[in-house]
């Protein structure tokens, strides 16, 4: 690992002639770390980012505009952001498509919903975004305080999910090595792996941080920001999927509930059914993603088949003490 000096203090306001106006300079100066498949993770205001995404983080800083109506989505990375992706887009646009002419029958939500970092940004510097259809959905694995200013100062609605963190730990694990992301991403192995996690070593982390940002925007302006725990969408989506369409200002009407909206959306949104579709079975996303590793599980509880008991004790007692006094309870 080579250690560089870190630089909180840089933001995409910097004035002109800084390392913030050269991406390569400043990632240049920063903190490095290896990540789980030995691809560069880079330090920047506390957290870690693939250093591949670095340049279209800060682009989007700089250049994203969030409007009133917009719907941002936010995880961190294998914590249900495929389902909340086509929960979300069927939810807001159930008056626009039927059931049985949505795009998700022929697109992979990672399209229809783009990332900030893995998509608009990485493919232009500052990309026009006005033709879009409202209300215009986006996602990230940004942190709160990494988030482009307008998306924290604007009135546009943020929903969060997380996960409980054995589960989001041992799926991102497979995902990483279902998938070489770079040329030279070599997967390592569980134990060498599950001592990064501990340590906050993950893309996007460390997960207990991303995690509080969220949770404490949540308290903050819970009409910001929807918090939701994908244990809670698992035991009951029908609820939750009335929450979401409540907070994005789009709530089911008498009539659409007698006429099963809610339960339409849930089957065609359920793991097994987007599973199963043909364009989630072949073809890439971002070009080196299978679209099929979106897909693995999607179950509760998982880890028990990969984790011995005390390494999920770890992870829990770990989480237990980076969460203590925030309010949070993380079904472990």
């Amino acid at each position: 690992m080579e250690k560089k000096e870190d630089h909180p203090n840089c933001s995409s306001a910097d004035a002109d002639n800084t390392p913030q106006d050269d991406p390569q300079k400043l990632l240049q100066t920063l903190e490095q770390h290896k990540s789980w498949d030995n691809r560069r993770l880079v330090k920047y205001e506390g957290f870690l980012f693939p250093a591949m995404l670095f340049r279209p983080i800060l682009s989007s800083r700089k250049h994203f505009k969030a409007e009133s109506t917009d719907i941002i989505l936010i995880t961190l990375p294998k914590s249900g952001t495929t389902w909340l992706k086509a929960l979300t887009f069927s939810i807001a646009n159930r008056n626009v498509f039927s059931i049985d002419q949505t795009p998700l029958l022929t697109s992979n939500p990672h399209i229809l919903v783009p990332f900030l970092e893995h998509n608009i940004y990485r493919e232009q510097e500052n990309p026009a975004l006005q033709n879009i259809s409202r209300p215009r959905i986006f996602s990230t694995h940004m942190p709160f305080e990494i988030l482009p200013d307008s998306i924290r100062e604007s009135e546009c609605r943020i929903i969060y999910i997380c996960r409980n963190l054995s589960d989001q730990f041992v799926s991102g694990y497979h995902f990483l090595r279902q998938n070489k992301i770079e040329k030279d991403a070599v997967p390592l192995e569980l134990d060498e792996v599950f001592d990064m996690f501990c340590q906050g070593i993950q893309p996007f982390g460390p997960f207990w941080d991303h995690i509080l940002g969220y949770w404490n925007a949540h308290l903050k302006n819970p009409q910001k920001v929807l918090f939701l725990k994908y244990e809670d969408l698992k035991e009951d989506v029908s609820s939750n999927v009335k929450k979401i369409a409540e907070f994005i200002g789009s709530p089911f009407s008498p009539e659409e509930e007698n006429q099963g909206m809610i339960e339409q959306i849930s089957r065609l949104c359920s793991f097994e059914n987007l599973k199963n579709l043909e364009v989630n079975k072949s073809g890439y996303f971002i070009g080196s993603v299978k679209n099929n590793s979106f897909f693995r599980k999607g179950e509760v509880g998982d880890w028990v088949n990969h984790l011995t008991p005390a390494m999920a004790e770890h992870i829990k007692n770990l989480t237990d003490s980076k969460l203590q006094g925030s309010g949070l309870d993380l079904k472990m």
